[in-house]
């Protein structure tokens, strides 16, 4: 034994002791910092990237080997704007494992980091050419020889600051005062992991301290990964939330390649305050869920959620009580989802149920029998309460990131049925196809009180901005705000911040709509309209949409116009573009023009100035064919070639229908051109050329009409001179032909 000690341990000894002296030796004269400008140069050669080192540069060789680099930064490619910096770093490698090449690295320590991560518009980052991604200019030679082994003792990241800015998505986030400690890192060994980190954002809004605590374990080669004793928390504002306290705490052991995951006492919590004001309050429980290649099982799953806004509560709650079964094939004998919305003296009720089946290897779950029972109790809506029962089914197929939903319905008096789905779940695109065989609107609509007129709330279109969806809507029959249509097919296609309703078609009061629709939601809400109706029953209609009773007749009407606002009635009074109508067999309804004439004809010369009367619906003015064009300006339809034509009159037209305030302003001017009877026209054979001048002035619903008699009575003198002349004249040459008659004897 002495033998070996003194000819085996004692040389070691000796070399092990000359080693250390040489280490220390070299440490202590060495002076790495005579090299910083070759550093630098080098730098600037392999990564056109500028490298600062404003502080020492000091080297140990013994017993690890490393370097401790004072402040130092890192510019982006190619300009000298800076990416990273850091004010002090630490890396020390244990040098014997280096002989078997084993890099283990005993410590990476680093304080004050700053850095800023950006992602271009075309998806680059710009530290894609320092780790091999698409922006690397230049690639390194493969090394050879057996693989080198990664072994990290620990790593310590003190006061670290990073910025990232994503162009492509329009979002930036900081993350600040981010401290981190880990224990060993390698793979197949348990390590510790303390991370702690203020992560803020303006777009979307972020503001959160948030610390992970846990214990981890990964086996890159087997794709194995392990978390024990999870314990994520987090505080402040996010999602709209603010007094957010959240927390996450479990086991989990996944191993992806395999689909495989364990899952054991799993809990989400999370409480705050949306920023409409109210509470959140959620919570998901998965005590035991077991997801292998020969089993899978799993304990009662229960998600519980409450979020009180304003004078409105939501309430849902999931329960899946057990799943059984293998990868290729699991089930649960059933799913149950209640929810509950209650606000404004309204209540809306669910209840969801359907047996569940799935396949871990086909990636796909499917609920086959699915039943919703709904009813909606609402004091203010015709029909309350209202309930419909919902069959169908559902299946997500998570691989091809589709989702698709059949149903059918027996909803008041309409039958509906159709799909809808997802065919993208990031960022969601919903697909839609709907059935309904008769719709009365109106019955689901709030009631109004005239006598309790709400002040108009603004449009609230934030929905659409980052809605992506397509479809179709058939209606068999439908009536909405008391307009009545048949065979209604609507096409919609929503996309940034922008729906297109087109082609809208129907029948409507004897006649064909066809057209489109479009709304931006960007900045102030954009409405376009392009309508053509044909063959239209416009009395009808015009009564219906909007209690107008003016005008009868039969024809066509297009319009092609746009606006803008944060209101309806801002829309309204910002519609630009043009109108054009043309009607058969219609009447001007509330007054009879041709009466009018009569009277003033039977008074004539007694009548002076302007007679004031309100519309009568007795009274109505027929024409055989009107036609017109309006140019709409700021919500003004303006027109001056109004056409219309009957057997006993003229009509044309000048003025303004003003659409934003529903007020009319707009000057008839009637002239009578045959002596057919009807409508006083034998009374009427010696006026024919009079100009009839009518006022039309007020609201829509009740409009005036002002005759001015004066206008009429010089009108008709003139008329009546005009006939006398051709009536002396028709005498005249009357006799001068008697006489040339008598001289020639002719």
């Amino acid at each position: 034994m002495n033998k070996i000690v003194k000819f085996v341990v004692l040389p070691l000894a000796v070399i092990v002791v000359v080693a250390v002296a040489i280490g220390a030796y070299v440490a202590a004269t060495f002076d790495p910092n005579q090299y910083k400008a070759q550093i630098v140069q080098a730098v600037k050669d392999k990564t056109k990237r500028t490298l600062k080192l404003e502080g020492d540069i000091k080297l140990a060789f013994f017993p690890s080997i490393g370097a401790t680099v004072g402040k130092a930064s890192l510019s982006e490619y190619g300009n000298e704007q800076e990416f990273a910096s850091f004010g002090d770093l630490r890396v020390s490698l244990k040098l014997m494992p280096l002989l078997s090449k084993e890099v283990i690295v005993d410590a990476i320590e680093i304080k004050n980091l700053r850095a800023k991560l950006v992602r271009g518009k075309d998806g680059k980052l710009n530290f894609d050419d320092l780790t091999g991604g698409p922006g690397k200019k230049e690639t390194a030679p493969k090394s050879e020889g057996p693989p080198v082994k990664i072994d990290i003792n620990h790593v310590t990241l003190e006061n670290a600051a990073v910025n990232y800015v994503d162009h492509q998505a329009g979002t930036q986030y900081a993350l600040s005062k981010l401290n981190l400690k880990t224990g060993r890192i390698a793979s197949g060994v348990q390590g510790k992991y303390d991370l702690s980190f203020t992560a803020q954002s303006d777009k979307p809004k972020l503001n959160l301290d948030t610390a992970v605590k846990t214990s981890f374990m990964f086996d890159l080669d087997k794709q194995h990964y392990v978390l024990d004793g999870l314990d994520l928390s987090a505080k402040g504002a996010a999602a709209g939330v603010s007094n957010l306290a959240a927390t996450v705490k479990g086991d989990i052991d996944a191993k992806p390649s395999t689909k495989e995951l364990i899952v054991s006492k799993l809990a989400i919590g999370a409480t705050g305050k949306p920023d409409g004001g109210g509470d959140l309050n959620f919570k998901f429980d998965a005590p035991k869920l077991n997801v292998t290649k020969d089993n899978v099982s799993g304990e009662k799953i229960v998600l519980d959620a409450t979020i009180a806004e304003g004078k409105g509560k939501t309430i849902v709650k999931l329960e899946i009580p057990g799943i059984d079964g293998t990868a290729k094939s699991f089930s649960a004998a059933s799913m149950t989802l209640n929810v509950e919305m209650q606000g404004d003296g309204a209540t809306t009720k669910a209840k969801v149920s359907s047996p569940l089946t799935g396949s871990v290897d086909a990636e796909r779950i499917e609920l086959p029998k699915l039943t919703a029972a709904v009813t909606v109790a609402n004091p203010k809506l015709p029909k309350n309460p209202i309930d419909a029962t919902i069959t169908g089914s559902a299946l997500v197929d998570i691989a091809k990131e589709n989702v698709n939903f059949t149903f059918a319905t027996k909803f008041d008096d309409s039958n509906i049925n159709g799909r809808a789905g997802l065919t993208k779940f990031t960022p969601p695109a919903y697909t839609f196809d709907v059935n309904i065989d008769q719709l009365d609107a109106d019955r689901y609509l709030p009631k109004s009180d005239p006598k309790q007129k709400q002040p108009e709330q603004p449009l609230d279109l934030a929905v659409l901005k980052n809605l992506n969806a397509s479809g179709s809507i058939k209606i068999g029959s439908l009536k909405v705000s008391n307009v009545k249509a048949t065979n209604v097919r609507v096409d919609v296609k929503a996309a940034n911040g922008r729906v297109d309703v087109s082609p809208i078609a129907a029948n409507l009061y004897q006649g064909t709509l066809a057209g489109g629709l479009s709304v931006q939601s960007a900045g102030t809400p954009l409405v376009g309209m392009k309508q053509t109706m044909s063959g239209v029953n416009v009395g009808a209609l015009l009564k219906d949409a909007a209690n107008f009773e003016s005008l009868e007749g039969k024809g066509n009407l297009s319009l092609d116009v746009s606006g803008q606002g944060n209101t309806v009635t801002a829309i309204k009074k910002a519609l630009n573009g043009t109108a054009a109508l043309k009607l058969t067999d219609g009447a001007i309804k509330g007054i009879n023009i041709a009466g009018s004439i009569r009277d003033a004809k039977a008074k004539l010369g007694s009548l002076k100035g302007e007679k004031v009367q309100a519309a009568s619906q007795t009274e109505k003015t027929d024409f055989s064919e009107l036609t017109g064009t309006f140019n709409i300006k700021n919500g003004v339809a303006h027109n001056t070639d109004l056409d219309g034509k009957s057997p006993l009159l003229r009509l044309g037209g000048d003025g303004d229908i003003d659409i934003g305030n529903e007020n009319l302003n707009y000057l008839v001017k009637a002239t009578v051109v045959a002596t057919a009877a009807g409508q006083g026209g034998k009374e009427l054979g010696d006026l024919k050329g009079l100009t009839v001048p009518v006022k039309l002035t007020g609201p829509f619903a009740k409009p005036e009409y002002k005759i001015d008699f004066s206008g009429v009575a010089a009108s008709a003198a003139k008329a009546v001179v005009e006939g006398k002349k051709e009536e002396i004249k028709s005498k005249v040459e009357g006799q001068v032909q008697d006489r040339l008659k008598g001289i020639f004897g002719r």
